[in-house]
């Protein structure tokens, strides 16, 4: 695999998508783009609110395109994925099609600590009468695995690791692929 290839993180919500992505841009020298502030940014809707306007459906419509945006950009990049993007066959194509895949992994009941504080603005763990988080990511940790299995080329372990832990095991995994 070349440079030209994209660095793409997969998992879910807590599992650091964002901010190891943007420390594995700043050590790559690469610009970083995350889908969900493509989907807000074209839309000029945060993710909640197309959540609550349009449902799921229409929220993974925008978030198709913003993948395909981002995996078209000639510019080596590390894209930072929702969490959901790997249920649509589609996604999945494309994102292997660009670049080197790495998944986050972590246990739900750590990834729920991590996002107890923006619970609001995630639409699958803010609605009226849903269980506590760290049930609905055990759930989605379950009915996503094997999309995220299929869908990835590596797995790095966030679980009791700090962020600079993390950004250094997906360099290393990155590093081996190009190597």
């Amino acid at each position: 695999m070349s440079d030209a290839h994209h660095l793409v993180l997969v998992g879910l919500m807590g599992a650091g998508k964002t901010t190891v992505g943007e420390q594995c841009a700043r050590r790559l020298g690469r610009p970083f783009v995350d889908t969900d502030d493509l989907v807000t940014a074209v839309s000029g809707a945060t993710v909640a609110e197309l959540f609550a306007t349009e449902g799921e459906a229409g929220f993974r419509a925008r978030e198709r395109t913003a993948v395909a945006d981002a995996c078209a950009s000639p510019v080596a990049t590390v894209i930072g994925c929702g969490g959901g993007a790997v249920l649509d066959p589609e996604n999945r194509r494309t994102l292997r099609a660009c670049g080197f895949v790495v998944w986050l992994r972590g246990a739900p009941e750590v990834l729920a600590e991590r996002v107890a504080q923006d619970a609001p603005d995630r639409p699958l763990l803010s609605p009226a009468g849903s269980p506590g988080a760290a049930t609905t990511l055990e759930r989605l940790a379950s009915t996503r695995a094997a999309a995220y299995q299929a869908v990835a080329d590596a797995e790095v372990d966030t679980g009791s690791r700090t962020v600079d832990e993390v950004t250094e095991a997906v360099i290393e995994v990155y590093s081996r692929c190009r190597g």
